[in-house]
């Protein structure tokens, strides 16, 4: 699925230095060595996945290590500092709490729960959902989406209504109930006994998944012998971890009557697609559909481990008090900065401001579709994400890593900082930046990811 980065610094004929990006020494850095080495022996092989700059701090859209080099962040960490990296508002209300000082309170109420969970609900939610369920990672999330699900239909159709629908090539999370709902098969054949209960169809991306119609579906469900009354939940990523790819509007139109008519909970997955990443709060907003359950992480904090799950009374309400808590949950110093950082996008116009830069972004996306139609697959953008899908040549839909890898890499050195790649099979370059990105910083980047995909693929 993914190749180790070797360190190996490398010198560049001449330094860079532009107001976004300045590298002056090889990278990485010599004197990281030791530290990447201490990594690498005590951390397991699956720890290697990323560019070996070792960070020492970050502000707004850039990245520095400890050397003086910086670099003009198209990673946001992993789509997780929406509001950009450090941003002071989250820090101070981060530092009140910290230096009060309150650390943890469990499920004993605290303020900044309270203030938070308040928010979400008012100011963030779609005014059809009401209630608010925090935790600490995306994976927890999504376990908790379907066992809600699961809970809500039981006493609608009994133990039978217990099948979960998802998609092939969704990712929802690294614990052993996201990976198996989720439909990436080379993450899950370390699973000998799959739950029946959790069922992929095809996705109608129109790349991968060519089929677009509303009857792919209704034929996987066909095929596996699944009667549409036992289905308790649908869940699906708004766009797929390694895509930027929206689904047909008249396809999911099509999911959400089937949900009502068989009584199915429809759960948006928007882990990455949340807090304005897609130009809207939301990004199945774009589908003009109604989502009974969002799960949700990574941009809630900018930066601290936090998750919600967004619903309504009437199925967040089926359990009782203690059984359905976490030992994290809410946790203060989170809700706060969370809060801050909610506010800061919310408030902040980086919501108008990724659906305003949406259009540089898809515009260099189609640039290189057709600049390198034997390399790139598929190349779109929604809002603030980007997705450059490798191909080994024109016509497949096999994902070229090794491709992808390199790309990265040049880039890296040069002062852009991407993550490793990743999708299905690890052949896309992603491209994310924090949401307080401007114009002209937007542009430099995608200048310096051409540079990079001129030098790989000629």
């Amino acid at each position: 699925m993914g190749h180790a980065f070797q360190f190996e610094p490398v010198t560049l004929p001449a330094p860079v230095a532009t107001a976004n990006r300045e590298i002056r020494t090889p990278i990485p850095h010599p004197d990281d060595r030791e530290i990447v080495e201490i990594l690498r022996r005590c951390e397991p092989r699956s720890m290697s996945g990323q560019p070996l700059v070792v960070w020492d701090h970050a502000e707004g859209v850039h990245v520095f290590d400890r050397h003086g080099n910086k670099w003009l962040d198209f990673s946001s960490g992993v789509l997780v500092t929406n509001a950009g990296h450090g941003r002071p508002e989250a820090a101070a209300a981060l530092a009140e709490v910290v230096q009060r000082p309150l650390h943890h309170t469990y499920c004993f109420p605290n303020r900044e729960r309270a203030d938070l969970v308040a928010y979400l609900v008012d100011r963030c939610a779609p005014d059809y959902l009401d209630k608010v369920f925090l935790l600490t990672t995306g994976s927890e999330a999504i376990e908790c989406a379907i066992k809600i699900a699961r809970a809500h239909a039981h006493p609608k159709g009994g133990p039978e209504k217990d099948v979960i629908v998802t998609f092939h090539g969704d990712f929802h999370g690294r614990t052993l109930g996201a990976q198996m709902a989720g439909g990436i098969p080379a993450l899950k054949d370390w699973i000998v006994h799959h739950d029946p209960c959790m069922v992929n169809a095809p996705i109608p991306d129109g790349f991968r998944g060519r089929d677009t119609s509303f009857d792919g579906f209704l034929k996987a469900l066909a095929d596996r012998g699944v009667e549409p009354s036992r289905i308790a939940g649908v869940c699906l990523e708004t766009y797929q971890g390694g895509t930027a790819l929206l689904l047909p509007l008249d396809y999911m139109r099509r999911l959400r009557e089937f949900c009502d008519q068989n009584e199915a909970l429809l759960v948006f997955d928007e882990v990455q697609a949340g807090f304005g990443r897609c130009g809207k709060m939301w990004g199945f907003e774009h589908y003009e559909v109604r989502a009974d359950m969002i799960v949700c992480g990574k941009g809630i904090s900018s930066g601290l481990p936090l998750s919600a799950v967004i619903g309504h009374s009437d199925w967040m309400d089926h359990f009782p008090p203690g059984s359905m808590t976490s030992t994290h949950t809410g946790n203060p110093v989170c809700c706060a900065a969370a809060l801050a950082n909610i506010k800061a996008i919310v408030e902040g116009g980086l919501i108008d401001n990724a659906a305003r830069l949406e259009r540089v972004l898809a515009a260099r996306m189609a640039h290189f579709e057709k600049k390198y139609p034997a390399r790139v697959g598929r190349a779109a953008a929604i809002g603030l994400v980007g997705a450059v899908q490798m191909v080994p040549e024109a016509g497949s839909l096999d994902p070229d890593h090794d491709t992808a890898f390199a790309i990265v890499k040049h880039a890296v050195e040069r002062g852009l900082m991407l993550f490793g790649p990743v999708g299905t099979g690890g052949g896309t370059v992603k491209l994310c930046p924090p949401l307080c990105i401007d114009e002209s910083q937007l542009t430099e980047g995608l200048d310096v990811l051409e540079e990079a995909f001129d030098a790989v693929c000629g």
